[in-house]
């Protein structure tokens, strides 16, 4: 992700009174909930108080603000950025747990990916599904939604992409409300776009949740996944990070993902 952008002309107070009208909460409920009365949110909103940087970070709790947009909110109130933003290689132990969840997770397919779904690490069953891709999709950093989505990705390959593509739509729009992080707005305008002249395909029939159904030329894969995230983040970039984890639907994916493993030595 880039650094932040700040407008010269958007307020801390702005800032405020957005996420809340995002997060659909009321002034009263908000300072109910943060600790100050209605009358100093407001005056926070309109301008005519400029908040400590402890109480922007207490509203921005009770807003869930993710870390990259509280940093906004410090600079618009002529504060330092209050949350550190470091490479994901200098992540020091937290790099090492998301190493040892990918390797842990073998046969499994699993990789890191930040709050726009490009990959950060990943593990060998993850990246021997993503190999062969096109060199347009195929460069780092490699956009996980892109590579499966995309006619000349993986989507060829994925037996229900109609369901699965809605599933992932709905989720990265479901991402785009919680973060508003810069770029997710358009992937999401990209992978709308994919679309045009698709047939959807049949609900796949599972009922517990909806699988990834995959061919291979080893046989097709029924796969759910799961995420995992860092608890109580105090970086930037360990807030946006997440582990995608792709685990077999049924006895036969199992036996086919442990048969490749295999074959990879």
């Amino acid at each position: 992700m880039s650094a932040i952008a700040v407008d010269q002309e958007e307020t801390v107070g702005l800032l405020v009174k957005r996420w809340r009208e995002r997060r659909r909460r009321s002034q009263l409920d908000v300072s109910l909930a943060a600790d100050l009365s209605t009358r100093h949110l407001s005056y926070i909103e309109t301008g005519r108080s400029t908040p400590s940087p402890e109480m922007i970070e207490r509203i921005c709790d009770e807003l869930d603000v993710p870390l990259r947009e509280r940093n906004r909110f410090h600079l618009a109130a002529g504060f330092a950025p209050a949350h550190p933003e470091r490479p994901f290689a200098d992540l020091g132990a937290a790099r090492q747990a998301v190493d040892a969840v990918l390797t842990g997770m073998e046969p499994n397919p699993a990789v890191a990916v930040n709050v726009c779904w490009d990959m950060l690490a990943a593990n060998d069953a993850m990246l021997a599904f993503l190999d062969g891709l096109p060199d347009e999709l195929g460069r780092a950093p490699v956009n996980i939604l892109r590579a499966t989505l995309h006619p000349d990705g993986l989507a060829p390959q994925v037996r229900n992409l109609g369901q699965w593509r809605s599933h992932v739509l709905r989720r990265v729009r479901r991402q785009l409300e919680r973060t508003a992080a810069d770029g997710l707005g358009e992937l999401l305008a990209e992978l709308e776009g994919y679309g045009d002249g698709e047939v959807p395909s049949e609900d796949a029939d599972h009922d517990l949740v909806v699988p990834l159904q995959l061919a291979t030329p080893y046989g097709d894969l029924s796969l759910l996944y799961a995420a995992t995230v860092f608890g109580s983040p105090r970086d930037v970039t360990l807030d946006e990070i997440a582990i995608e984890t792709f685990f077999p639907a049924d006895a036969a994916t199992g036996r086919l993902l442990r048969a490749l493993a295999d074959a990879r030595g």
